[in-house]
């Protein structure tokens, strides 16, 4: 995923986590918040919880790869935060691209009701 695309400060971590709508699937949580920008911010997390540093970098991988390939369908002007839980290592992209997906469209963010 691009730089442009991220969330990067604590700052804003901490401020989409306190004040944005969460979302819960059993491989990832997504927490969303408006945002007055015109462009969509994607933050990604991996708690120890989900294992030793191998499998947490997984987890931030997986995430920010199927992240990359849907992020032209979601609406502009959100914060998004992804945190991965603990199955989510051992799950394939192809997975990880259906929980966000089934995430996405709960929360009312994808573009095209057909995004693959």
């Amino acid at each position: 995923m691009q730089r442009k695309f991220r969330l990067t400060r604590s700052t804003d971590f901490k401020r989409v986590r306190r004040f944005g709508k969460s979302y819960a699937h059993p491989l990832v949580v997504l927490i969303v918040q408006p945002s007055d920008q015109p462009k969509i911010r994607v933050g990604v997390a991996a708690g120890k919880t989900v294992g030793m540093a191998v499998r947490r970098n997984r987890a931030k991988r997986l995430l920010r790869a199927a992240m990359q390939r849907l992020l032209p369908d979601i609406a502009a002007g959100s914060d998004i935060l992804l945190i991965a839980r603990q199955p989510l290592p051992a799950s394939t992209l192809d997975e990880t691209r259906a929980a966000l997906q089934s995430l996405l469209r709960r929360a009312g963010l994808l573009t095209s009701p057909d995004a693959t």
